[in-house]
């Protein structure tokens, strides 16, 4: 959902095309599937493209040494994504939304899993990764 929610932002803000949006997990049990028909579901009800084409897969030590930003949505991610090489690139997704928590641990700024949930856990995740993409867009366009 993240990066449908970013590739919509920085399309909005003109940079898609000095910008690549890819995602990636730190496992490879969901390798090959398309988005989750729930993740689907919601992105469309918010006028969002259904991203038919996206495929999961796992993330490699190349994926991060070629990216200037790696957005992690878990602080367990974040550890991983920092072991495999990510260093000082990673940074929580939600550390760019401006109401997100400041100066407590790392994992208070996970993305709510909803995975085993119910589409307003979808629902609820989708406003975490809104409320952090204009500020990750700003980010982005200083970098540039």
């Amino acid at each position: 959902m993240a990066e449908v929610v970013l590739r919509e932002r920085f399309a909005d803000a003109g940079l898609a095309d000095q910008v690549v949006v890819d995602s990636t997990g730190i496992s490879d049990e969901e390798h090959g599937n398309p988005i989750d028909r729930r993740a689907r579901a919601v992105l469309v009800e918010r006028g969002y493209p259904a991203a038919p084409d996206h495929r999961a897969r796992r993330v490699r030590a190349s994926d991060l040494t070629s990216r200037d930003l790696v957005l992690a949505m878990t602080s367990a991610h974040a550890q991983a994504l920092r072991r495999l090489g990510g260093d000082d690139r990673v940074q929580m997704y939600r550390s760019f939304d401006p109401a997100a928590p400041v100066g407590r641990a790392e994992h208070a700024l996970d993305v709510e899993d909803p995975w085993y949930g119910g589409s307003a856990d979808f629902e609820a995740c989708l406003a975490q990764l809104e409320a952090a993409a204009d500020g990750i867009v700003a980010y982005v366009r200083k970098v540039l």
